[in-house]
């Protein structure tokens, strides 16, 4: 009786590795790590992919400034016509001093 006992509990652990390496497995799927190790052991391409990640993330930067300024110099404008006295004022100097850098 016993020997069913151990049999049944070795059956039990053994099915508890096996979901436990399940688990683990799918864990490092997700993770992509097979992607990653392939990639350190290929550091030129590893290099080459850095570079064009930080010269897209720069350009995107650039773009994203550059529109974005060019949204607030429009509104600071328009608030300018609508002649609030202490704000056109400060809004009307700062817009020609941008406009005398551009030129």
């Amino acid at each position: 009786m016993s020997n069913k006992n151990t049999n049944s509990s070795e059956s039990s652990s053994r099915e508890d590795y096996d979901d436990l390496l399940r688990a683990i497995s799918e864990h490092f799927e997700r993770a992509r790590l097979a992607d990653y190790v392939d990639l350190m052991q290929k550091p030129r391409r590893m290099i080459i992919l850095n570079f064009l990640s930080g010269a897209a993330k720069g350009f995107g930067l650039a773009v994203g400034f550059t529109i974005l300024g060019a949204v607030l110099i429009y509104l600071l404008q328009k608030i300018v016509v609508l002649n609030l006295p202490v704000i056109s004022e400060v809004i009307a100097e700062m817009v020609k001093l941008v406009q005398l850098k551009l030129r």
